[in-house]
């Protein structure tokens, strides 16, 4: 909550978990649920051996894309939280160059990792037709074909990065308490980066028309219940020990900052990425409780992107939680 005078109000964790069991006991089942479960466990089990080097190899959830707000039962119309998916994308790329296990947690068409440099219809732009038994990728486009797909199987193929794709806002939740959950017995060594675009308003499933709304009825009027605030519990419960990293989003500059403060001190986040929607490629603001850093991209270099040096921040910030007190 926040006050009149714009300060957070920090709203007790028992009616936070009343709402979040409410939302829980209301969402559709998850599909695949056992399927998910098992990839976890796998992916979690593989990447806790110890490696040569002596030390636990750490693990990320990224979170990426924007979830939908379903508005029927079987679905035709739904509102959607808008988010490319290039952040983590992006990111997911960098932490595992910096050696983490990635749990890639994405909504279904987005950005996905290593095809960064491939046009936006890369299965038709990038290969031609040969004979009724061949295709061959086209000359402009075969380096990056080739760092794409060498770049996806070598993680996918090293236990590296486990995809897990969400669509509405029901499968993001659900899926998100899923792996805190299975990664939290790895204690400091896991990190959440979560650059989803989770939307704030939902309709509750036993509310939804089961089929299609029909527009002959006329103009529509529906009630949206606001999305449980699952930062706080995240943090306080399902992965106490993890090193937590939220972003903030704001197409006011001014208000920016304060709303990034307010985040790190209600949810108890290590770390806010405040990011400007017009300037968000550019620059961002990593918030702590101490300090507010400024990370650019480098223009001087082609094709630089911001993801690096804010990636190389955090991973050495996370290095500096796993050294010290976790609570």
């Amino acid at each position: 909550m926040e006050s009149t005078n714009g300060t957070a109000i920090e709203v007790p964790l028992g009616q936070v978990n009343a709402e979040i069991e409410s939302f829980f006991e209301s969402a559709p089942p998850l599909k695949d649920s056992a399927d998910i479960s098992k990839k976890l466990k796998e992916f979690i089990e593989l990447n806790s051996a110890t490696p040569g080097n002596g030390s636990a190899r750490r693990v990320v959830c990224v979170s990426s894309g924007g979830t939908t707000v379903p508005l029927e039962q079987r679905c035709v119309r739904y509102i959607d939280n808008f988010s490319s998916g290039h952040r983590g994308a992006t990111s997911t790329e960098y932490f595992i160059n910096a050696g983490y296990a990635v749990i890639y947690l994405y909504r279904r068409g987005t950005f996905q990792p290593y095809c960064r440099s491939l046009p936006d219809d890369p299965l038709l732009e990038c290969f031609e037709f040969i004979d009724e038994s061949d295709i061959q990728v086209r000359q402009p486009y075969s380096e990056a074909v080739k760092r794409a797909i060498n770049g996806h199987h070598t993680a996918v193929a090293a236990g590296h990065l486990l995809k897990l794709p969400f669509t509405t806002i029901f499968e993001y939740l659900q899926m998100l308490q899923m792996i805190a959950i299975s990664i939290r017995n790895l204690g400091p060594h896991t990190m959440f980066y979560l650059a989803a675009a989770v939307s704030d308003f939902y309709v509750p499933w036993k509310d939804m028309a089961e089929h299609k709304i029909q527009s002959a009825s006329g103009p529509l009027d529906m009630r949206l219940v606001q999305v449980p605030k699952m930062l706080s519990v995240l943090r306080k419960e399902w992965a106490p020990m993890a090193f937590c990293i939220s972003f903030k989003l704001e197409t006011d500059s001014e208000i920016l900052l304060q709303k990034a403060d307010m985040a790190l001190k209600k949810y108890k986040m290590h770390v806010v990425v405040a990011n400007e929607l017009l300037t968000r490629k550019e620059e961002v603001i990593v918030v702590t409780s101490d300090e507010k850093i400024h990370v650019c991209r480098d223009k001087t270099r082609p094709g630089s992107d911001v993801e690096k040096p804010l990636i190389e921040l955090l991973v050495e910030r996370h290095s500096a939680h796993i050294k010290g007190p976790h609570a």
